[in-house]
């Protein structure tokens, strides 16, 4: 009989280094090696220091070179001699890596790799090991860019609003922000459409959603390509509970304060807090950190604020002296665990992803605020399709005023249509939940995919 290392496939999973892609990835990683496959996570050198802390008796961990020499926050700087260089430079030591790995005894049978770099399959199979893309944003979003990267969707716009196979309406506002405003973010904007550059070649396309929540427009993909959804990639301690270890994502680019937020919650009655995060990239400007403060302070509310250390100095003088009574801030925290806390009554969120899926698995309501990127049509789908919040109007500079931030806040918090965003809430958790508990919809792909290798 041969032995458990040789029948056991070994599959390598490359994330991009940033803290929103990388999560997910890690999580994915821990179902597949819960279903019996060998899974190494390969980090690169940027974020070298902190995965060495994840590596358990369930995953490996191996670190490849992106160029840059020691651990540094990502480089938002928007240049494709930046993606270039990161390209050229993650292909040799990807290679390298599979090559050495390939004379070992557990040689990789194949790479899961981040979706912004689709390069990374063409290496795959030129080395003998098949790939598949992981798709780390919602499957309307990865509908929107493929339209735009085929020229169904013509940029710039030149309608008000884009009808879509299987989506709702979208104005200019519920589109990716580089979709409306073509001239910024130039390179990252190529990236996100060139993700979509040989979708047709891959036998497998990951997408971290839940299929129940997304099925419209999913069935359209499906009926294009092999997509498979395997979300929510959310620790199993909040969903199915079926992991043993798996508690946290393991893995934190900031220091969060974990005891002050709880024990401060603790003291909370249920549904009271309202907590506010705009994720690990989101920038507010002063103007409208300001804004936010009169609209939190008017709306009287109980709070609980992430501001992220760089972000500190735009806050108010004395705006945290003054609100002691009723909030706290704190410079990062374990969101799960925030959201999980009784204490929580809503979520006011920029409406990235990863944060989108863990309000709905908790049962949260939220207040959309969303910033850039694909956050705008998360809003819309809160909004319009989930229908778990309410998304903060913006005047015709851009601007969130605190009249409209207290409303909103009002609205979910105290409103008649807040109860109905509750009631909704709980029954996408539900879903959520059995999604990837046994025979549930992502649960029943990943044991597909393992049981193929």
């Amino acid at each position: 009989m041969e032995s458990q290392t040789q029948t056991q496939p070994h599959i390598l999973v490359l994330p991009y280094p940033i803290q929103g892609h990388i999560n997910p990835m890690l999580q994915f990683s821990k179902r597949l090696a819960s279903k019996g496959p060998r899974v190494t996570l390969v980090a690169t050198t940027t974020i070298s220091e902190s995965v060495k802390a994840i590596a358990s008796h369930t995953i490996n961990v191996e670190i490849i070179s992106d160029g840059s020499t020691e651990s540094k926050t990502f480089d938002t700087s928007d240049s494709d001699e930046y993606y270039e260089n990161f390209r050229v430079t993650v292909s040799q030591s990807l290679t390298k890596l599979i090559e050495t790995q390939k004379s070992s005894k557990h040689p990789p049978k194949f790479v899961v790799y981040d979706s912004v770099m689709p390069w990374a399959l063409i290496i795959a199979r030129e080395l003998g090991v098949d790939g598949a893309p992981f798709f780390t944003q919602s499957g309307a979003v990865n509908a929107i860019y493929y339209h735009g990267y085929k020229g169904t969707l013509k940029l710039p716009l030149e309608e008000p609003t884009v009808s879509l196979p299987s989506m709702p309406l979208l104005g200019a506002n519920d589109l990716p922000s580089f979709m409306a405003d073509t001239g910024t973010y130039r390179a990252l904007f190529s990236t996100l459409l060139n993700q979509l550059s040989n979708i047709d070649e891959a036998n497998w396309i990951f997408c971290n959603t839940v299929y129940e929540l997304e099925d419209e427009v999913l069935n359209w993909m499906t009926s294009q390509w092999p997509v498979k959804t395997i979300g929510p990639t959310i620790p199993s301690i909040y969903l199915d509970k079926r992991l043993e270890d798996d508690k946290e994502y393991g893995l934190s680019l900031f220091k969060p304060e974990m005891d002050a937020c709880m024990k401060w919650l603790d003291t909370m009655e249920a549904g009271s807090v309202i907590y506010i995060s705009f994720g690990s990239l989101a920038s507010l400007g002063a103007d409208q950190m300001e804004e936010l403060t009169l609209g939190l302070k008017n709306s009287n509310c109980h709070f609980l604020w992430v501001v992220r250390d760089s972000e500190h100095r735009k806050l108010p003088t004395h705006f945290v002296q003054e609100t002691t009574e009723k909030g706290l801030v704190v410079s990062w925290c374990n969101q799960l665990e925030v959201l999980a806390h009784k204490a929580i009554g809503c979520f006011m969120t920029h409406c990235g992803w990863n944060s989108t899926l863990e309000a709905l698995s908790l049962g949260v309501p939220m207040v959309a605020m969303p910033q850039w990127t694909d956050q705008g049509t998360n809003a819309k789908f809160i909004v319009n399709v989930w229908k778990v919040g309410v998304r903060i109007n913006l005047d015709e500079k851009g601007f969130a005023n605190k009249e409209e931030i207290e409303f909103c806040i009002r609205e979910v918090m105290e409103g008649e249509s807040g109860k109905e965003m509750k009631k909704n809430s709980g029954k996408w958790k539900k879903l959520a939940i059995e999604a990837v508990d046994e025979g549930g919809s992502s649960d029943k792909n990943i044991q597909e995919f393992v049981k193929k290798l």
